[in-house]
């Protein structure tokens, strides 16, 4: 299908909105115009709902290679088409974890032949790796990842001097996990000594503390601007880390930038006692004013991009007690309505829900030719009813994990359509296995 058309939709780009319709060819944004007269492939009538460009998601965890048993490039990158994500920047603790260009170029092939969304892996940093770092295409590849807190595998980067090399010579960005894992010890230790094996869920945002984010979240803030290192810190958690930022320079000169998660946005430590291990994320759900301060200086600039951390664990891993179950938990097929139901709430406007999860990111990232409707971009565009309900359940739930933390969610908003680089890849709740998603590339 070579062209598409789409007719009389309500467009938001750019801090407008529009009602407009859009002719794509041959993958690409062709025309955007009041009337479009003519013939295509196909014609979507899209009046009445809303056109966004596609999510682009920076942060996810789709566990290929080596995790496949709670999730695939495959099964994750349908979730993400179906929820309006169209575009994935994934993360390097696989198994094996990917610390070599070898390694790397081996995703890229699974992305290649598998995901249905446009798709980025990052390459990952380890005390012990600089020099295959140092050899990473800043053209090819979304960014380094590092850990400055626990993780899996050899990914721990806790050696001070390999930081400071690090950040002194990244040929690109930067994107850190920022918690102190001594901090993290030191409280583990002491609620072991005070409860035994009986530690429940509610004590997860004591143990990874505001406390453990801000010493690391600052730590790197300092190497950056010490370095001028192009810096994206992932995951704020605390009212307190939003501080760090600034709000003043035009984000495409910033070299320090944040990232929001949606459950960070959604849900507090009061939902610990319903949700228990479903909501165990690291960094941990905190309180309801870092909930409200992280929303506060995402619409006031100092957190540039909403992101998920999308990282599904099977429900008998977190069925386990909350020593034993792993953090982490799936949200690209959701994300996207979570945050169309704050705008529902009053809490945030549909511009600025397109600014940090599609402008920005690709501001952030330099992507090319991606996360706005313009002509001569690559179609990247989800069509929204605002006006028709989705509820969440098990039987809808197309992450290979089977679950989400919004099970049973009543969403005010619902997506119809999703175009990913010019084709159409799900409509009115059905995929369109098409082999769509291609990688993406950067302006660097």
């Amino acid at each position: 299908m070579s062209t598409i058309l789409i007719k009389q939709a309500t467009i938001v780009n750019e801090g407008k909105q529009f009602v407009s319709d859009i002719l794509i060819k041959d993958g690409l944004i062709d025309r955007i115009s009041s009337n479009i007269d003519v013939k295509a492939d196909r014609e979507i009538n899209a009046q009445g709902l809303h056109l966004l460009p596609g999510a682009i998601d920076d942060q996810v965890h789709f566990r290929e290679p080596g995790l496949t048993h709670k999730a695939e490039i495959y099964t994750e990158s349908r979730a993400a088409v179906a929820g309006g994500i169209t575009s994935f920047m994934e993360m390097p603790n696989t198994v094996p974890n990917t610390l070599t260009q070898d390694l790397l170029a081996d995703k890229y092939a699974i992305g290649a032949a598998r995901s249905l969304a446009n798709y980025s892996f990052y390459m990952g940093a380890s005390n012990d790796n600089l020099d295959e770092v140092l050899r990473t295409d800043v053209k090819n590849v979304c960014g380094i990842k590092v850990f400055m807190g626990s993780s899996t595998g050899n990914m721990l980067v806790d050696n001070p001097n390999t930081l400071e090399k690090l950040f002194a010579e990244s040929p690109t960005l930067i994107a850190t996990h920022c918690e102190d894992e001594a901090t993290i010890q030191r409280n583990l230790a002491h609620y072991k000594e005070l409860l035994g094996d009986n530690i429940t869920i509610g004590y997860h945002p004591i143990i990874r503390s505001e406390e453990a984010c801000y010493l690391s979240s600052s730590m790197a803030v300092e190497l950056a601007k010490k370095n001028n290192t192009r810096l994206h810190i992932l995951h704020i958690s605390t009212e307190k880390e939003t501080h760090l930022f600034d709000n003043t320079t035009p984000l495409k000169d910033k070299r320090i930038t944040a990232e929001a998660c949606v459950h960070h946005l959604w849900f507090s430590d009061k939902d610990y006692d319903s949700k228990g291990n479903y909501i165990k994320w690291n960094p941990a759900i905190k309180t309801e004013a870092d909930r409200d301060g992280i929303l506060k200086a995402l619409l006031d600039g100092r957190i540039d991009v909403i992101a998920t951390d999308h990282a599904p664990h099977t429900i008998q891993e977190k069925s386990q007690a909350y020593m034993q179950a792993p953090s982490g938990g799936p949200l690209v097929q959701h994300a996207l309505l979570a945050v169309l139901e704050l705008y529902h709430q009053g809490k945030i406007t549909l511009e600025q829900i397109v600014e940090k999860m599609a402008h920005n990111v690709a501001i952030c990232f330099q992507v090319e030719k991606r996360g706005f409707i313009r002509e001569s971009y690559w179609a990247d565009i989800v069509l929204a009813d605002l006006n028709k309900g989705y509820k969440v359940e098990q039987s809808n739930i197309l992450s290979k994990c089977g679950w989400s933390p919004f099970e049973g969610t009543d969403f005010s908003s619902s997506i119809t359509h999703t175009i990913v680089s010019g084709k159409l890849a799900y409509e009115h709740g059905q995929l369109i296995e098409v082999g769509s998603g291609q990688r993406m590339t950067f302006v660097r």
